[in-house]
């Protein structure tokens, strides 16, 4: 979804030739082939296979298979993206061999190093040479770390580019047999689906729930395991598989709340004007919360069934779209790009 936008607007700019490697962390290849496809991106040019493993040992290998596309192919700028291991296996490898590098949502922060994904967003942004921001926070959290203000670009959401583009594909691509008025859920973080105690109590608010709102779950494959492991009871949840991006675009444009541990998700329903509960004690886009629809819930199942039941009886947060999340944001990064 963050790639995607920006691939496009860079094709449209001459004198400009893009290399495009998949590392393979995302491993899924059903579900990886069908991104690539709903999302117009072409067949990447490397592909490292790298698949699932402990945080070490997956930037390991990701560098470790990276650093020979470089020395090929010797590329003027590489762009790295979010926040994944992939992210700071790729900066790390561009650092050392001199190559300059942007980070496609540099600056946001959740200010808790207990989560791998702010040590990647913290390593990345201070290695990056250009850190394109989709927010304001962005911009002030950089400026807090000493990054230079001339390395810092505020372009806007690449995320919400593909949710722009794609927002019309929805109509045609219905999910079948779920509910007039429903929730979403996805929940995926080894926080919340790992322990069994804090799991049960995320569910039991669902299950609360579900007697008045229908609750639509696409399982992560982590949290369907899990939720077999721990032998609960969710009979009442109406359990989808993962599912494409427009689909669940789709899905999640006609919720009355979404309920998740996702940080894209929580920008997806600021800009779609839905409610969003997000099932954690911070977030790294802390913007949806003080703009957006977002509400932070923590995870032990008291806030969110509050929480729930202010939506079900009509007195659901309001928000609005934050600035530059338009569509455009991937065309900003394409003139910077340009102008070097």
């Amino acid at each position: 979804m963050k790639v995607a936008p920006v691939w496009r607007a860079l094709a449209q700019r001459s004198g400009i030739r893009q290399t495009l490697v998949h590392t393979g962390q995302h491993y899924d290849a059903d579900m990886s082939d069908v991104f690539f496809a709903q999302l117009a991106i072409p067949e990447p040019d490397v592909n490292l296979g790298v698949g699932s493993g402990s945080h070490g040992r997956q930037t390991a290998e990701i560098m470790q298979r990276f650093e020979p596309v470089l020395l090929e192919n010797k590329p003027a700028l590489v762009l790295v993206y979010g926040d994944v291991n992939s992210t700071v296996a790729a900066a790390l490898v561009c650092s050392k061999l001199l190559i300059r590098i942007g980070h496609v949502e540099a600056g946001l922060r959740s200010f808790d190093r207990t989560m791998p994904e702010e040590i990647n967003r913290i390593v990345t942004d201070r290695l990056a040479d250009l850190l394109f921001t989709p927010s304001e926070d962005g911009d002030t959290n950089l400026e807090k770390e000493g990054i230079p203000a001339e390395k810092i670009h505020r372009v806007g959401n690449v995320m919400i580019d593909s949710l722009v583009r794609l927002l019309p594909c929805t109509e045609q691509r219905r999910v079948n047999g779920i509910p007039e008025s429903y929730a979403v859920v996805t929940l995926h973080r080894p926080s919340n689906v790992d322990d069994a105690n804090t799991l049960r109590k995320i569910l039991r608010s669902l299950l609360e729930v579900s007697d008045h709102l229908g609750v639509v779950f696409p399982v992560h494959p982590r949290t369907s395991q899990k939720i077999r492991e721990f032998g609960i009871n969710v009979d009442k949840l109406h359990l989808l598989p993962p599912l494409p991006y427009i689909e669940f675009l789709g899905l999640q444009k006609q919720a009355a709340v979404v309920i998740t541990d996702s940080g894209g998700i929580q920008e997806e329903t600021t800009y779609l004007g839905i409610p969003c509960l997000t099932v954690r004690e911070n977030t790294e886009r802390p913007i949806t919360v003080t703009m957006g629809t977002n509400v932070l819930v923590g995870r032990d199942g008291e806030q969110l069934t509050a929480e729930l039941g202010k939506i079900v009886s009509g007195q659901a947060k309001k928000g609005r779209i934050p600035p530059l999340w338009d569509g455009h944001a991937g065309e900003r990064i394409a003139d910077i790009v340009s102008e070097l």
